[in-house]
Order: structure tokens, then sequence, then C-alpha cells
């Protein structure tokens, strides 16, 4: 099989009705010349039987790296998923957002030497998460404002990221006062970048561990490019358990260290 010209990995535990949507999600791009990592942070039997059922029904492959239940580890298997990337370029979100038909594409046609990308989402409340169905992802509906407004979501500023196209999409991710960050949902770069930075550092848990990666791609000299309005992806609502006080904290300090010493390498990375 030919290297595909993107890799994109999905991050997932335990979520198969979500999943499912996000690998269809994937099935309706308009650039096609792809592979799905799936990086599995430990999940059980019914997600490999559902990437086993999907990987009949799409044309794209997929490959699933999994690694056992150890608590919130998503940093550690997310550098195992990009060793696993055959492409030299990387698209990463995670196995609650469904991407639009053209997300793909826009990172892959604004991916630029020396840049990594960060992109949007648009979130959604529980009730929509759930009666999204497959012919609604296939038929984009997803993603049509007048549609979700018939589903209750209120008319507010956040909704031009679905309706933005063209020159208004530019001139939004010009003027966002959000910075350009490495976000988890929505982000892509570089492999060998990510490599030399050692990817994602190891002893962070849930909060800020995406963002930290891209603090030290900035000490490295990558600069980042905002397409919060051009690259969009709907977020399904869900529980964060594993959302504690202790990890933030840790969290922080280490992001802290990394802005303070400027480090551009973390010693519990792809390579320890």
């Amino acid at each position: 099989m030919e290297i595909p010209k993107i890799s994109i990995i999905v991050s997932t535990y335990n979520a198969e009705e979500w999943l499912k949507k996000v690998l269809w999600g994937f099935e309706q791009q308009i650039f096609k010349d792809f592979e799905v990592v799936i990086a599995d942070d430990g999940s059980k039997a019914p997600t490999k039987e559902l990437l086993a059922e999907m990987s009949k029904k799409v044309n794209y492959p997929i490959v699933h790296v999994w690694q056992e239940d150890d608590g919130f580890q998503k940093s550690r298997i997310l550098n195992k998923a990009v060793t696993a990337c055959s492409a030299d370029y990387i698209i990463m979100t995670d196995g609650d957002c469904i991407p639009r038909e053209d997300f793909v594409q826009v990172h892959y046609i604004n991916k630029e030497p020396g840049y990594f990308i960060s992109g949007g989402y648009y979130m959604l409340p529980m009730n929509i998460s759930k009666l999204i169905t497959l012919d609604d992802i296939e038929k984009q509906r997803c993603f049509n404002i007048q549609w979700l407004k018939d589903k209750g979501i209120p008319q507010t500023f956040k909704n031009n990221k679905l309706t933005a196209r063209g020159i208004i999409s530019k001139v939004l991710n010009w003027i966002t006062p959000t910075n350009a960050s490495w976000n988890g949902h929505n982000s892509s770069g570089w492999k060998k970048d990510i490599e030399n930075v050692n990817g994602f550092d190891e002893r962070m848990q849930y909060g800020g561990q995406d963002r930290e990666l891209g603090e030290r791609l900035f000490n490295f000299g990558v600069k980042s490019k905002q397409l919060r309005y051009s690259a969009v992806c709907v977020h399904l609502d869900h529980k964060r358990g594993y959302k504690t006080p202790e990890s933030i904290a840790k969290n922080v300090g280490i992001r802290n260290a990394t802005k303070k010493e400027k480090s551009v390498w973390t010693f519990y990375g792809i390579t320890k």
C-alpha cells in the first residue's frame, strides 16, 4: 500500500457510540488520502469489535493502537500513536469530535513547513449529541445551523464556526482573541516537529497536556496558524470523570516550568 498523505490520530476510551459517528464523519471527507490511527487508552472489547466492523464499511485504513487501562494515560497512548503514523503530516482529534466534510482538506491545503495548525470545535449538548444519526452525518445536517436551531441550539456568536465560509472565515480566524494553541480536539503538524520535541509529556494526565506540547513546539521555533473558523468539527457531549484538582494542579506546574525554562524537550515523552 502507498503511504497516505495524512495520518489522523483519533483518541478514544470506551466510547463506541461516539467513535462510530466520528469514523463515519471521516468517511464523508472530500480529501480521501489519509489513514486513521486510533489512540486507544485501554478500551474494552466492544471498541475493538466496532473497529473491525467499521474497517469493512469505510474506504480508509484504520490502525488500532491500544494499551492496557492504567487510568487516564492519554499522553502515553498519543505518543504510541504518533510513532505508528505512516504519513509525515499528522492531524490530531478526539473520538467525540465529528469532522465536517472539508475538515481534512482544510488541514491539508493549509499545512506549511515551520507551522502547526490550531482548529476549533462547536460544542453540542447531550440531547443533540445522542440524536445525530449516521444519515445526519452523511447528509452533513449536524453542521447545518438551521437544523441545529430546530433542535434547540440558541443563536450565539459561536454559530459563526459553522456558518462562516471563504473570506469571512479568514477574517474571523484573524480577529479571534483565542490563542492558536495546540488543541487535542483539532490540531495538526509535522511528525518530525512532534518527534523533535519528544511528543507529549507522559507525566501529564487530564488538563492541558496538548497545550504543553504546543508550548514546546513554540520554544522550538515552530509557529502556529489559527483556523478556528475553517477547520470545523462538532464536539459531542460527555462526562469528564477523569478531571481532578490534583491532575490540573500537577499539569499547571509542568506547563509553568516549560514556559519558565523555555523547554523544547521532555524527558518523559516518546524517547525515554
